[in-house]
């Protein structure tokens, strides 16, 4: 088994611990029958400095991940010579949609009815705006996303509002002491996405499974993930 815990690589540079996730997903990928070429990694820069961030993108990372909509927008202006892809994969504010629609190319955690008819509302003029459906499988109310008996509803709706358009599903697993406690949430978005499949909604698409952190991303990749969001086994602890 692969593991991915924060301690085994400290020490190491950016590029070095970005090496290493890769041949992770590659190592998990193969596995189980899987191109390492269909995994994006998101490198999740929430609180890494501009100095880390360009060691990443020298090193071949071209998606950032942020979670804090204001965070990521005077980043995104220090480094807009990169060239990079910029996704929010934190929980986004309705009152913070109006910046996000214009300066992301994903937002990972559309959860409500109301937040995806502001970003309807907000996309008028500049364009449709691509979105993950994020769900909660932890049964815990203090976590964000949609109930599974909330999912078709909500997509439902959604396939109404031309500009919000779901590229796919997004989750965050439990915290658990070892990886392979992780596998059953994932499966279980893997499953989901077969279902919506099969409901067959016009407009809505299942291309991206947006699963897997730090911790947890070579199961997510044996599961069917098409994007893992990795923060500290690239960036290493947080400053």
């Amino acid at each position: 088994m692969i593991s991915g815990g924060r301690g085994e690589v400290r020490g190491l540079g950016v590029a070095d611990r970005y090496r290493r996730v890769l041949d992770q997903v590659a190592e998990a990928a193969l596995r189980v029958g899987r191109s390492p070429d269909e995994i994006t990694v998101v490198a999740v820069s929430k609180g890494v400095d501009d100095e880390r961030i360009r060691e990443a993108v020298a090193a071949g990372v071209r998606v950032l991940g942020e979670n804090r909509v204001q965070e990521a927008l005077k980043k995104r202006e220090r480094l807009a010579d990169l060239g990079v892809s910029w996704h929010l994969v934190g929980h986004l504010q309705t009152n913070k949609v109006k910046y996000a629609v214009k300066f992301f190319d994903l937002i990972h955690s559309l959860d409500s009815v109301r937040l995806a008819r502001e970003i309807q509302k907000r996309a008028e003029g500049h364009g449709p705006v691509a979105v993950l459906v994020e769900v909660n499988l932890t049964g815990q109310a203090s976590r964000f996303g949609v109930r599974e008996e909330e999912l078709r509803p909500l997509l439902e709706e959604v396939a109404t509002l031309p500009l919000v358009r779901v590229e796919g599903l997004m989750t965050i697993a439990p915290v658990v002491e070892r990886m392979e406690e992780a596998r059953p949430c994932f499966r279980r978005l893997y499953e989901l996405a077969q279902k919506v499949r099969e409901w067959g909604i016009p407009g809505v698409n299942m291309r991206e499974l947006s699963m897997g952190m730090s911790a947890d991303f070579p199961v997510a990749v044996e599961e069917g993930a098409t994007m893992i969001r990795v923060g500290t086994a690239i960036f290493g602890p947080r400053t």
